[in-house]
């Protein structure tokens, strides 16, 4: 059984405000250098309770800044908490930033190679799915060449379609919803939703509401790192919408 429980979670993060100081202010201050570069502490997340078990599928929205990227980032392992409990029972695997950490001298080929492994496959798992990698990033002889010949688009493309091969217990998805251009969208929300569906829980961060309400039975809205509304995924949009007096989208059958 997969299980996601945070318990009052909190996250935060230390660093210091450096500024340029003068040789009188140095010599008066610089001894002590709290004084000079004072400390600040960042609350990215406040008091995060939350339980997610088999079957649930949440998505995460608010602007940017308000600790959408964290919260993914704390159930993925990535940060530890400060404060309170975080608890993850399952294999998480967590699809960030797409076009983070290619080899861009290496061919397409060998970068599927080098990105599958980093999530956890090993050669004899990956062997049946690089045939299956290749058709969906409808590439085809461009797997051949550097991936520094390639554009953005493309790029994207490669990352979804091997970022997406794998077979999570627990699924955390960070602004991928519409990876890719226009013609490869459909088919990109596709490979999601059987993603979804394999997954036995799915934590998705989005703008995109509209989709987000096809994929979610439950969405949190995160405001400035602390929990403003849980709960059904259409009263959180109308909410949402409503509080910043941005339209309502249409929803959208998973």
């Amino acid at each position: 059984m997969a299980l996601i429980q945070l318990e009052k979670a909190s996250v935060e993060f230390s660093t210091r405000r450096f500024k340029n100081v003068g040789l009188k202010d140095y010599l008066l201050k610089g001894l002590f250098r709290s004084r000079v570069n004072p400390r600040i502490v960042v609350r990215a997340l406040q008091d995060i309770t939350l339980t997610l078990r088999d079957g649930e599928c949440l998505g995460v929205i608010g602007h940017n800044g308000a600790g959408k990227s964290t919260l993914l980032k704390l159930i993925a392992g990535v940060y530890p908490p400060t404060q309170g409990r975080c608890i993850i029972r399952g294999k998480v695997a967590a699809l960030f930033d797409l076009t983070l950490g290619f080899e861009r001298d290496a061919s397409g080929w060998e970068n599927i190679r080098y990105r599958a492994y980093l999530l956890g496959e090993t050669p004899q798992t990956l062997q049946g799915k690089l045939e299956t990698i290749a058709e969906f990033s409808e590439l085809g002889e461009y797997l051949e060449m550097p991936v520094r010949y390639y554009s953005s688009g493309m790029i994207v493309r490669l990352g979804f379609s091997i970022a997406t091969a794998i077979e999570p217990e627990i699924l955390v998805v960070d602004e991928i919803l519409a990876a890719g251009d226009a013609s490869f969208r459909e088919k990109a929300r596709r490979r999601m939703q059987e993603m979804i569906q394999q997954a036995r829980i799915a934590v998705l961060a989005s703008h995109d509401l509209k989709s987000l309400e096809g994929f979610c039975s439950r969405i949190l809205w995160l405001e400035k790192g602390r929990m403003q509304m849980l709960g059904p995924a259409s009263e959180v949009i109308d909410a949402y919408c409503q509080h910043y007096g941005t339209p309502r989208p249409r929803s959208q059958a998973a």
